[in-house]
C-alpha cells in the first residue's frame, strides 16, 4: 500500500518526491555528457530550479529582446538512488519546465525530447532504471537560439524536476478532471479519472473519490468500478453533489481537495489529491462578464514569468508576494503573458482569488520580429518557435490544458497572442488601407502579397481550439487580437469563444454592431485613463489586461536596458506611481498618494501617472502635486497648514493636481469623503543626506529547506525620512548561520551591473534581497552596510 505525501508533484498520480538538490551542470556541449559513467565531478553544483542565463554577463552584444544576456547549450546530470523496494514499480521522471529544446537521458538511454521550453512533461524511465542501484540522469538544453523570443526567457531547468513511483496499474498523467457547476444552492462536480492499466492483465478497480472541505471532514463521496484490459486506458465519469456549497469567489476563494483513491482487491494502489472547488462564469456579447452571476470588470495585467535577478526560477514565496501587491492594488486578473507559467502560479491564484486568462502561443507557424539591437530598433532577428508549431502544436496544448483544468482561477484559454499583427508576419489587401477599412495600425509598409497569407489565420484557429475543447470543454478559447481589422476579414476571430482586442479600444463599438455576438475584452492595454474609461463606460466590454503589471526582462530598449518598464510595480516588487493611480481607479479600499516634479504647465495637460513622491526642490520653485484617490475630494497640507484647496475628485482625467512654491517640510494629501470626511491620509517630507539604512519589511521564518526571505532596504536620513534619490552601493554579508544570497534586485532598469554579486545599488532608495535557506536549522543573521552609512543586521528564523 502506498503511503499518502504531504507533497504531490502536479502530475497528479503515484508517490513523488522532488529531486531539485545536488545536481551538477555545465555550460558546454559533448554527447559523452549523456553516458552513465562520465566523470562530471568538476562540473558547477547546483540546486534546481536554476536559470543559467541569469547568472550570465550583461552584453550589448546580445540580443535587446531577451535583455542583452546569454543563451548557449548546456547538460545538467545527477545520481539517484532507486531502493531495491520499488522494484515492480513504474518510475517516471517530471519535469515543469526546461527552457528549451530538452532532451532527456537516464542512464545512457535517451527517454525523449521537449522543444517547448514551457510545457510540463514526464517519461516513463522504468526499462532503463536500475532498481537497488545508482541511477543517473542527463539532461541536455539546447538554447542556443538565444533570441528565439521577444521577451526574456530563462535557460536551463528553471522549475521543479520529480521522480514518481508508480502501480503498473495508476491514474493518468494529469488524470483527474474536476470541473464545478453552481446552480441555486447546489454544487455539483463532475468528475472524469482515467486510469492506465501498464500491466499483463485486465484489472477489475474500485475508484473513490471524496470531497473534502477545509476542516478536514468529508462532504461527498462516489465508487466507481471499472473494468481495464491489460496494456490498456479506462475511464470512469461520476458527478459529487454538495448542497449549499462554499463559493470560490475573488473576495472569499474557497477550495475544497479532491481525493481520488484507486483500489484493486481492496488494496490502494494509487491515489491523487486534486485542489477544487465551486464557481461559475457567464460571457454575454452585451453584458460581459459575470463570476457567480455577479456581474463584474475584469481588472487585469499581463505578466511574464521572471523576477528580475531572480531570472525564470522564481521561488513560490515571490510570486505569493508579487501576487498579493497586485491585488492590494485592485487586480483581480492575470493573463500568462504568453505562455504557461510554473504550477505554483496557478495554485496561489487559486489560494488568492485571482482570475486567471492562460496563455499557450506568442507565434505560430512563421516567426516574429525579435529586436536585437532595442525595442523596435535596428534590423530585427528571426529565430525562434515556429520551427517545432508543425509537430507540436496540438500536443503541447492538450498538454497546457490537462496540466491547469482543475484550477478554479483559470476562466479562458488563449491560444495565441498577436500572430495576426500586420505584416508580423501575415499580410492582407486591407492593410493597403482606403475606403472604410478601419486599420489604424502600423502596416510596416501596407499589403505585402508574397507575405504569408492572413486567411491562414482561421484554419490554424480552429485546429487549435480542437485541440483545448478535446480536454476542457468547460471554460471559452480566446486569443489576444493585434490587427483586429485585418483579422475581421478572416475567420479567426470566429474560431474563439470570446475575443480579446490588443490596443483597439477605437472598434469597441464597432465591432460590437457589426458583431453583435461577439464577446468582447481587452487582452492587452495601455495605462493611460482613457483606455479604461473604454471599458469603464461600454458595459458589453468586460474589462482589459495592462501591459504590465510587473516590470520584465527582456523587450528591451537600447542599451542601457534590462527590460519592458511599464509595470504597476518594479523589478524588486515595490508599486510604483503608476501603481497606485491604477490602484485609485480600481480600489474599493480608501486610498490616497502624492507625487510631484517640476511644473512645466499649470492646467491638465501637464499630468502624469508616473510621479515620484519626492519632496526636495529649491525654495520656492513651482511644484506640480499629482494626486491619486478613489476619494470624492483632496486638499493639500504643508506641515499642517492648508496649501492646497480642497478639489473635487475629476473624473475627466482621473487626477487632482495643484501647483505649488517648495517649501521643505511635510506634504500631506487628505482625502475626503462627499461629507468633508477624512477618509484617507498619505504624506512625503523633505529628506536630508543618507544617514542609515533601516529594514523596511522582512520575512522573519522562512523554511530550512530552500525557503526564501525578502528583505527590504530603506536608505533613510538622520531623522528617519527617506531619501527618494538616494543611490548607494550596498554590500551584503553573511554574520551568523548558513544562507545563499539569490540577488539583490533595486529595480533600475538602465543599471546593467552584476545583480547576483554582494553589492549592488539602490534605486529611489530602496533595495530587496532574496536570501534563501539551505537546509540547517541555524538562524541566519546577514548585515548589510555601506560606506558612510549606518549598517543594518537582520535575523531570519530557520524552521
Amino acid at each position: 500500500m502506498l503511503s499518502y505525501a504531504s507533497v504531490f508533484s502536479q502530475i497528479a498520480f503515484g508517490d513523488s518526491q522532488k529531486i531539485n538538490n545536488q545536481w551538477k551542470f555545465i555550460l558546454q556541449d559533448n554527447q559523452d555528457f549523456q553516458k552513465a559513467n562520465y566523470d562530471d565531478s568538476k562540473w558547477q553544483s547546483v540546486s534546481l530550479p536554476h536559470d543559467w542565463s541569469i547568472k550570465g554577463q550583461l552584453s550589448p552584444t546580445l540580443a535587446s529582446a531577451t535583455g542583452f544576456l546569454p543563451g548557449g547549450i548546456a547538460w545538467y546530470r545527477k545520481t539517484m538512488d532507486v531502493p531495491s523496494a520499488k522494484k515492480g514499480q513504474k518510475v517516471y521522471l517530471y519535469f515543469e519546465g526546461v527552457y528549451n529544446r530538452s532532451e532527456v537521458f537516464i542512464n545512457g538511454h535517451s527517454l525523449g525530447k521537449r522543444p517547448n521550453g514551457y510545457i510540463s512533461f514526464a517519461y516513463d524511465a522504468t526499462p532503463y532504471v536500475k532498481y537497488g542501484a545508482e541511477n543517473t540522469i542527463s539532461v541536455r538544453v539546447d538554447h542556443s537560439k538565444s533570441a528565439d523570443s521577444r521577451w526574456y526567457t530563462g535557460s536551463g531547468i528553471y522549475r521543479d524536476v520529480w521522480v514518481v513511483y508508480a502501480n503498473p496499474v495508476h491514474i493518468e498523467q494529469w488524470g483527474v478532471y474536476a470541473y464545478p457547476e453552481v446552480s441555486k444552492n447546489k454544487g455539483t462536480l463532475n468528475v472524469e479519472v482515467a486510469v492506465e492499466n501498464g500491466s499483463i492483465a485486465k484489472a477489475n478497480l474500485t475508484v473513490v473519490n471524496e470531497l473534502i472541505a477545509n476542516d478536514g471532514k468529508t462532504v461527498a463521496k462516489s465508487t466507481n468500478a471499472v473494468a481495464i484490459a491489460a496494456n490498456q486506458s479506462g475511464k470512469i465519469a461520476t458527478k459529487i453533489n454538495v448542497n449549499n456549497p462554499k463559493i470560490w469567489d475573488l473576495e472569499n476563494p474557497n477550495l475544497y481537495s479532491l481525493k481520488t483513491t484507486v483500489l484493486q482487491d481492496g488494496k490502494v494502489i494509487d491515489h491523487s489529491t486534486t485542489q477544487t472547488g465551486f464557481r461559475n462564469f457567464t460571457f454575454d456579447a452585451n453584458k460581459g462578464f459575470a463570476l457567480n452571476g455577479k456581474w463584474m470588470k475584469i481588472k487585469g495585467v499581463c505578466l511574464h514569468h521572471d523576477a528580475g535577478v531572480l531570472g525564470s526560477a522564481v521561488p513560490r514565496e515571490v510570486w505569493e508576494a508579487r501576487l498579493k501587491t497586485l491585488k492590494e492594488i485592485g487586480v483581480n486578473a492575470v493573463r500568462t503573458s504568453h505562455n504557461p507559467q510554473a504550477p505554483d502560479f496557478y495554485e496561489l491564484c487559486d489560494e488568492l482569488g485571482l482570475l486567471v486568462l492562460n496563455e499557450a502561443y506568442d507565434e505560430w507557424e512563421f516567426p516574429k520580429r525579435k529586436w536585437l539591437e532595442g525595442w523596435n530598433q535596428g534590423t530585427p532577428g528571426f529565430e525562434g518557435s515556429f520551427d517545432i508549431f508543425a509537430d507540436w502544436a496540438e500536443k503541447d496544448l492538450e498538454d497546457f490544458v490537462r496540466r491547469d483544468r482543475n484550477h478554479l482561477s483559470v476562466f479562458a484559454w488563449s491560444i495565441g497572442n498577436e500572430v495576426d499583427y500586420p505584416n508580423d508576419p501575415y499580410s492582407h489587401p486591407v492593410l493597403a488601407g482606403g475606403g472604410d477599412t478601419g486599420f489604424s495600425q502600423a502596416a510596416y509598409g501596407g499589403y505585402k502579397k508574397d507575405a504569408p497569407d492572413a486567411m491562414r489565420l482561421g484554419a490554424i484557429a480552429k485546429r487549435l481550439v480542437a485541440a483545448v475543447k478535446k480536454y476542457d470543454k468547460s471554460r471559452p478559447t480566446t486569443a489576444g487580437l493585434a490587427g483586429v481589422a485585418m483579422s475581421n476579414e478572416t475567420e479567426y476571430p470566429g474560431a474563439l469563444d470570446i475575443t480579446g482586442y490588443n490596443y483597439t479600444e477605437s472598434k469597441y463599438q464597432s465591432d460590437h454592431k457589426k458583431y453583435p455576438k461577439r464577446v468582447i475584452f481587452g487582452s492587452e492595454n495601455r495605462h493611460d485613463y482613457e483606455a479604461w474609461l473604454a471599458v469603464k463606460n461600454n458595459e458589453h466590454i468586460f474589462g482589459q489586461f495592462l501591459w504590465t503589471g510587473i516590470d520584465y526582462l527582456g523587450e528591451s530598449g537600447r542599451w542601457p536596458s534590462r527590460g519592458f518598464y511599464s509595470g504597476l510595480v518594479d523589478f524588486a516588487g515595490n508599486i510604483k506611481p503608476r501603481g497606485y493611480f491604477r490602484q485609485s481607479l480600481w480600489s474599493d479600499t480608501p486610498m490616497i498618494y502624492i507625487g510631484t516634479y517640476l511644473s512645466r504647465n499649470p492646467n491638465k495637460k501637464d499630468l502624469s501617472m508616473d510621479a515620484w513622491p519626492i519632496w526636495n526642490y529649491k525654495e520656492d520653485q513651482t511644484v506640480k502635486v499629482v494626486c491619486y484617490t478613489n476619494a470624492a475630494k483632496a486638499r493639500l497640507e504643508l506641515d499642517g497648514k492648508v496649501v492646497g484647496e480642497v478639489k473635487n475628485y475629476d473624473s475627466e482625467v482621473g487626477i487632482i493636481s495643484w501647483d505649488v512654491p517648495f517649501q521643505s517640510g511635510k506634504l500631506e494629501a487628505v482625502g475626503l469623503d462627499k461629507n468633508n470626511k477624512e477618509v484617507s491620509r498619505y504624506a512625503i517630507t523633505s529628506s536630508k543626506q543618507p544617514h542609515t539604512i533601516v529594514v523596511k519589511s522582512a520575512d522573519a521564518v522562512i523554511n530550512k529547506d530552500k525557503g526564501v526571505a525578502e528583505i527590504l532596504l530603506q536608505i533613510v536620513d538622520e531623522n528617519g525620512i527617506p531619501v527618494q534619490i538616494a543611490d548607494n552601493e550596498i554590500t551584503y554579508k553573511i554574520v551568523g548561520g548558513s544562507a545563499n544570497l539569490l540577488g539583490l534586485e533595486a529595480g533600475n532598469n538602465s543599471d546593467m551591473t552584476d545583480y547576483t554579486d554582494n553589492a549592488q545599488r539602490v534605486f529611489h532608495g530602496r533595495i530587496l534581497a532574496y536570501i534563501q535557506a539551505n537546509g540547517t536549522n541555524e538562524p541566519i543573521k546577514v548585515q548589510f552596510s555601506s560606506p558612510w552609512l549606518k549598517a543594518v543586521e537582520v535575523t531570519i528564523n530557520v524552521k
